[in-house]
């Protein structure tokens, strides 16, 4: 099981008037909310996080573990949508790594980017949208634990 995971706007609300509260390892805090919402979906679930960020190349993937260990989300792998040096919208970047690794794992998108409103039918399915101000919440946990486990039932 796969959790296609963006970063500002999920873990990280984008709040235009505040600015966010830096770790000391150079990072933004995430909410709370949004730290046990992502932990309650990997302690139902035991899913691997996939990186979509626009942040995922700034850091190593060992540095990335760090960064969620540092926040509460206790994970010992993690990995990343390849750098988008071609600058194309999330909508694309998610679509052609999904065609080009051919992903069988069941997974979930959590993103804020309304680009991915217009990805196909049988991908849109597959996608929590966060309100970039809120992020994740339990509510959404939720949902994105059912596709993940609804998934499984169908095995």
């Amino acid at each position: 099981m796969l959790i296609l995971l963006d970063i500002d706007g999920v873990m990280v609300p984008a709040n235009s008037w505040k600015r966010p509260e830096f770790m000391k390892d150079g990072f933004a805090s995430f909410s709370a909310k949004a730290v046990q919402s992502l932990q309650n979906i990997l302690t139902a679930t035991d899913a691997k996080i996939v990186l979509t960020t626009s942040h995922k190349a700034n850091y190593s993937l060992s540095e990335w573990i760090s960064i969620f260990n540092s926040r509460g989300i206790n994970i010992s792998t993690i990995d990343r949508l390849p750098e988008n040096v071609a600058s194309i919208s999330r909508k694309e970047e998610v679509l052609n790594w999904i065609l080009t690794t051919g992903v069988n794992d069941s997974y979930v998108i959590i993103d804020d980017d309304s680009s991915l409103n217009d990805l196909p039918l049988h991908l849109k399915e597959r996608l929590i949208l966060t309100s970039g101000a809120i992020g994740l919440t339990p509510n959404l946990a939720e949902k994105a634990i059912a596709l993940l486990t609804e998934e499984q039932l169908h095995v």
